[in-house]
């Protein structure tokens, strides 16, 4: 188990904070664990009982599954079996490479990359503090933290790890759909709408259903776009050589385009290029322009989303969902909802009890509800990107200041970074920012021991 205790600074090792225990946090942890030997000593500032859940693994709907295949969940890039060899040794057999198994069984997972690296070490180096971080301050050559209890600690280094937020705070009829539907009290046979149709309303569906709920359920959204399903394909190598210039969008959405086309047309599956691409999509995404960029969040990335995010075969079958879009007025007991068909100036009017919003998680930072972010940004140490997506952070996962000057002490990696990276938000992606950050701390650490 980890000590629930503060890390105090040692001459003999960097002290690194990793503020947030979720997958990100999780991750960035076991990395440096396995990477750091005794070069540093880490304290992991998680408030909630769990290790590795965040707001993607904390469900304990066995439904709710994976949307990427076991096989490319390893924490470690170069250990491609690692996620398979611990679902065996723990007990399930019945799983494949291509399974795409519960994600509470993947919280269990993400939390057993700790405390098992702790087990091979006489002397524990890293260390659990159950506490909120409310504030940040870099000064004399160390990060001091706040803490929601007032109390406050002092490290070489932090590494922001803080995930996904839920998008809003709701007020009834409206729900959220990371709680038990059998909470929002009310009658089984009453009309539900879920607004938006991605892969929350997925989850948000099949739950409803398997709580005994039997009235309609309505799936809303502008463009009606269902995520696409996997299935069992290979994946089409693509070559560095063979990507067009990412100069302006357009040029690279038609080759896109054609590539999938002409994989279909020669038999085989969309899907594979898909999923070629996706090691290039880093690289792809940080050469294009910010104009490009902008323009691909405005017009394609919904296109881009349900075609790479995809569901799992398993709950395929069990979604439906009404492709329409609408405006919401809300009652006391309910709301009754005005929904224009596309193509149609006729509006039609749906009485519902309850409001789902599965419109996204809150990707703005100056929308978050975190008080570290908060903040940051109001006393300078961070600063939004440019579109809004995320913090601004350098190629190296330092966090750019409000001067424009990257930090020698503050990182950030997952969620929060995909401003940078734009893939940065799934486990495959993830396990590379860590990896390659946890080598760096590691050689900055060795290298001020080494000057001292």
């Amino acid at each position: 188990m980890l000590a629930s205790v503060a890390q105090s600074r040692k001459a003999d090792a960097c002290s690194i904070a990793i503020v947030g225990g979720g997958a990100s946090g999780a991750l960035m942890t076991a990395h440096l664990l396995r990477f750091a030997g005794d070069a540093i000593r880490l304290t992991l500032i998680e408030p909630r009982a769990k290790i590795g859940r965040g707001l993607a693994y904390a469900t304990e709907n066995e439904s709710h599954r994976l949307n990427v295949r076991a096989s490319n969940m390893n924490a470690f890039p170069d250990d491609p079996d690692h996620f398979c060899r611990w679902l065996r040794t723990n007990g399930h057999r019945g799983e494949d490479r291509f399974c795409f198994v519960p994600r509470l069984v993947y919280g269990r997972y993400l939390g057993s990359l700790i405390e098992d690296r702790l087990a091979e070490s006489d002397a524990p180096r890293a260390r659990w503090l159950r506490e909120t971080v409310t504030s940040l301050s870099e000064r004399d050559g160390s990060v001091t933290l706040g803490f929601s209890g007032r109390q406050t600690a002092v490290f070489d280094m932090a590494v922001l790890c803080c995930g996904h937020e839920a998008s809003e705070t709701l007020e009834a009829p409206f729900v959220s759909p990371w709680q038990d539907p059998n909470s929002w009290n009310t009658a089984p046979d009453s009309t539900i709408l879920i607004l938006g149709t991605g892969l929350t309303m997925v989850d948000a569906a099949i739950a409803l259903s398997e709580s005994g709920h039997r009235g309609p359920i309505v799936a809303l959204s502008r463009r009606g776009l269902l995520p696409q399903a996997h299935r069992r394909v290979d994946v089409a190598p693509i070559a560095q050589t063979e990507l067009p210039s990412p100069a302006t969008l357009a040029p690279v959405l038609h080759w896109l385009r054609a590539r999938a086309r002409d994989k279909m047309r020669s038999g085989g599956d969309w899907r594979g290029v898909i999923d070629g691409l996706r090691p290039h999509v880093q690289a792809i995404w940080r050469a294009m322009p910010s104009q490009s960029r902008r323009r691909f969040l405005e017009h394609a990335r919904p296109w881009w989303d349900i075609h790479r995010h995809r569901m799992a075969p398993e709950v395929e079958t069990k979604i439906r969902a009404l492709q329409e879009s609408g405006e919401v007025d809300a009652k006391r007991d309910g709301a009754s909802v005005s929904i224009r068909p596309r193509a149609s100036e006729v509006e039609v009017r749906l009485d519902v009890s309850r409001i789902v919003s599965c419109r996204g998680l809150t990707s703005d930072p100056r929308r978050s509800s975190n008080p570290l972010v908060t903040q940051l940004f109001a006393e300078g140490y961070a600063r939004v990107d440019p579109l809004g997506i995320g913090l601004d952070v350098d190629n190296d996962c330092a966090v750019v200041d409000a001067r424009g000057r990257a930090s020698e002490r503050i990182f950030a990696v997952g969620p929060m970074s995909q401003a940078a990276f734009w893939e940065a938000i799934a486990v495959p992606d993830i396990r590379l920012q860590a990896a390659l950050l946890a080598r760096r701390l590691t050689e900055q650490a060795r290298f001020s021991a080494e000057a001292t």
